[in-house]
């Protein structure tokens, strides 16, 4: 595995998780797989779980890590080619990722969606450029269309506490005040889809997600028929795809409450976190024996430590 930008860039998902639960059971066993390696963490937007869940992982195969925030700490960069750099942007990503690529032997990047420009969220500039010119692997922190660390712990979170050879798993959207990307929602639909499970989406009228990639997933516009018998609700918010960007509605019929799961099969509540309280779920959810949430938080380690170990171990 050279680059992990997208979540099938992993060879298989299902041995992929295997071998995270493996980890977690001893997360030295390979501690001296990245010795004298340096990995290099780029963040173009704020992170709690990505930041530290990603740095422990780098440690506890032996790795070194240099972080750096472009918010307040780089140049702004460039990535456009054939420009006039005549504006603010001081440094293009040709020499950039170039000079990365000296300092560190893997380089994660965390960069956010733009939601006003579709065409160019999905081209993913910052991640692609990056994949273009380094000359080392690329690893996505979360990126303007895909959050396939989340994705991974999020499938390791499901294998761990399913009690079912074919669960069901309900994606919801859920309300909140602001315009969220698409990320979480896109990789975990292309997780579920590879899952030995009954996947389905709810989500209002007009904020259904890009059908490249729900594709025959079923879709529903009724939040209470989607859960009914649900194993596991993971609950989301993202921004309109068709209208991009935009907030159709901000009225919480939609939030996650404990009187919505009654007719779930005492389904585990998942959620990838940061989430606002009361407003995309309620209390008595989050709060309850059955919400998986920290459980999530802790899987991202061992996400990202196998990702790093099939770079590692693929020279």
């Amino acid at each position: 595995m050279k680059h992990y930008l997208t979540l099938n860039d992993l060879p298989n998902l299902e041995t992929a998780v295997a071998e995270a639960i493996v980890l977690k059971k001893d997360p030295f066993q390979f501690e001296k797989i990245g010795k004298n390696k340096t990995l290099g963490m780029l963040f173009f937007n704020p992170s709690l779980r990505t930041r530290l869940s990603t740095q422990k992982a780098a440690q506890q195969l032996g790795i070194h890590t240099m972080i750096m925030n472009f918010s307040n700490e780089a140049w702004a960069l460039e990535f456009e080619d054939g420009t006039q750099m005549s504006g603010l942007r001081s440094e293009h990503i040709k020499e950039a990722a170039a000079v990365v690529s000296q300092y560190c032997d893997i380089v994660a990047i965390r960069a956010f969606a733009s939601l006003t420009h579709k065409e160019s969220d999905e081209a993913e500039k910052v991640i692609h450029n990056f994949a273009k010119y380094a000359s080392i692997p690329v690893v996505n922190m979360e990126s303007a269309t895909a959050h396939p660390l989340q994705a991974l712990a999020d499938a390791i979170t499901i294998k761990e506490h399913s009690i079912k050879k074919r669960p069901k798993i309900a994606l919801t959207w859920a309300p909140h005040p602001k315009a969220l990307p698409h990320a979480v929602a896109n990789s975990f639909t292309c997780m579920a889809q590879q899952l030995d499970a009954d996947f389905v989406i709810a989500q209002p009228e007009g904020y259904e997600l890009n059908p490249e990639i729900t594709k025959n997933t079923p879709l529903f516009h009724n939040q209470e028929e989607a859960l009914e018998g649900a194993d596991f609700v993971y609950a989301k918010n993202w921004c309109s795809y068709a209208d991009y960007g935009k907030i159709l509605r901000t009225d919480d019929a939609w939030m996650l409450t404990a009187e919505k799961l009654k007719n779930t099969n005492n389904a585990k509540f998942m959620h990838c976190l940061p989430v606002r309280r009361n407003i995309v779920v309620a209390d008595d959810v989050l709060d309850n024996p059955n919400s998986l949430v920290i459980k999530q938080a802790n899987n991202r380690t061992f996400s990202a430590q196998v990702v790093l170990k099939k770079i590692l171990e693929n020279g």
